[in-house]
C-alpha cells in the first residue's frame, strides 16, 4: 500500500479466506449431464447460503473478449469531460449512458455530500422505437447512448453484454436447481431480461480515506445477480456472516458473482445479498466491469414455494423486477427522482 494513504481503521479488511468466497468450476455447469449439473448448483447454492459471494472460473467467456473490454472501458474514461458527456446519463429517459464522478451514492447515509469515487457507464437492451416495450413506454427499456467518436467500441461491448446475458440464464438454472425447483423455473421471467453492462473508473485515493467517500459505498446490489469483471487493483471487499470485512481480491480468469437483493426477497432470504464496497488504495486507477442480470419488468418477485417452511410467513411484500429496480435507482442516482423511464 502505497505510503501516502492512511486508511480509517473501519475501511481495513481481512485477507480472504477461500472457503468464505469458493472458486467454483462451472464448467460441468456449462456442458455437462444433469448429474454434473446438480452437483455444480449444489455448490453454488451452499455459497448462496452461506455468503452470497462465489468466484466462478471456466465459464467459457473467452479472455480476449474480456481483455477487449477493459481496453475499450479505458479508451472511453481517458476522453475529455466535455466527450464524455456527450452521452450523459441525465440525457437518457431509460438509465443509459455516463455519470460523473459523484454521479452514483451506494451509501447515502455516510456518503452525505459527494457520493462514491467513481465515474462509470451504463449500457442495458439496445431496444428501438417499434419495440413494443418501448411503445408501450415500460421504464427503463430504450435505446443505449453510445459514443460515436471510438470505432469499434460499440461492437466490442454487444459481443460482451451477448456472451454475458448467455451465461446468466446458465446460472439462473444453477440457482433454481439450488433452490429445489426445475432447472428451467426461471425460464418464464427471461422473455426480455433486464440486463446491464457496466463499465467502472476508480481514480487512485491519497490520503486520509473514510467512509466519508470511496470508490463505491458499502451496498448490497439491486437486483437478481451480478456477474464481475475486476482488473488487477483489487479493492473489493465483501461482508462475511460474522460483519467482518474480508478482501475479495482477483482470481485470474474468474468472475466475481454476488446475490442481488431482488434474489434475497425471491428466496425469502435463504440466499443472501451481502454487502460489499470498493476502497482502491492499489496507488493506480481500478476498472472493473459488472454485469448485472435482472428479470423481465413484470415478473412477480413473489416467495418461492421451496424458500417457505410450513407455518413460515414470508419476510418481504410481493414486488416486481421493474418496480424494485425502479425503487433502488432512485435511491441511488439523484437525477433519477424525477424521471418517469
Amino acid at each position: 500500500m502505497p505510503d501516502t494513504i492512511e486508511l480509517d481503521p473501519g475501511l481495513i479488511a481481512k485477507r480472504v479466506s477461500m472457503t468464505e468466497i469458493p472458486v467454483i468450476d462451472i464448467g460441468p455447469l456449462l456442458s455437462g449431464d444433469a448429474k454434473a449439473r446438480a452437483g455444480i448448483a449444489a455448490q453454488i447454492g451452499a455459497a448462496c447460503r452461506n455468503i452470497g459471494f462465489f468466484y466462478i472460473v471456466n465459464h467459457g467467456v473467452e479472455a480476449a473478449l474480456v481483455d477487449a473490454v477493459f481496453a475499450e472501458a479505458k479508451r472511453f474514461f481517458e476522453q475529455s469531460a466535455a466527450a464524455k458527456a456527450g452521452i450523459a446519463i441525465e440525457q437518457s429517459n431509460f438509465h443509459r449512458g455516463y455519470f460523473k464522478m459523484g454521479g452514483e451514492n451506494l451509501d447515502p447515509a455516510k456518503q452525505k455530500a459527494d457520493g462514491d469515487l467513481k465515474e462509470g457507464i451504463k449500457i442495458g437492451r439496445d431496444l428501438g422505437a417499434d419495440h413494443p416495450l418501448v411503445q408501450a413506454g415500460t421504464p427503463l427499456h430504450g435505446p443505449n447512448q453510445w459514443p460515436q467518436d471510438l470505432p469499434g467500441w460499440r461492437e466490442t461491448m454487444q459481443a460482451y453484454y451477448d456472451v454475458m446475458e448467455a451465461l446468466g440464464r446458465r446460472l439462473m438454472q444453477a440457482f433454481a436447481m439450488a433452490l429445489g425447483l426445475d432447472e428451467n423455473y426461471f425460464d418464464h421471467w427471461l422473455n426480455t431480461p433486464m440486463t446491464t453492462l457496466g463499465l467502472l473508473h476508480y481514480p487512485p485515493q491519497v490520503g486520509r480515506i473514510t467512509e466519508a467517500q470511496i470508490g463505491a459505498g458499502a451496498h448490497s446490489d439491486y437486483g437478481c445477480l451480478t456477474m464481475l469483471a475486476q482488473d488487477a487493483a483489487g479493492g473489493l471487499q465483501v461482508r462475511n456472516a460474522g460483519g467482518e470485512w474480508i478482501d475479495a481480491p482477483p482470481v485470474k480468469g474468474s468472475f466475481v458473482v454476488n446475490i442481488g437483493d431482488m434474489m434475497e426477497r425471491w428466496t425469502n432470504g435463504v440466499f443472501t445479498s451481502t454487502l460489499h464496497r470498493v476502497v482502491n488504495v492499489s496507488g493506480g486507477e481500478r476498472y472493473s466491469i459488472p454485469y448485472f442480470f435482472d428479470p423481465d419488468f413484470d415478473a412477480e418477485v413473489v416467495c418461492l414455494e421451496t424458500c417457505l417452511a410450513p407455518g413460515q410467513v414470508a419476510k418481504y411484500p410481493p414486488t416486481t423486477s421493474g418496480r424494485h429496480l425502479l425503487d433502488m435507482i432512485n435511491a441511488s442516482f439523484e437525477y433519477h427522482k424525477d424521471k418517469t423511464g
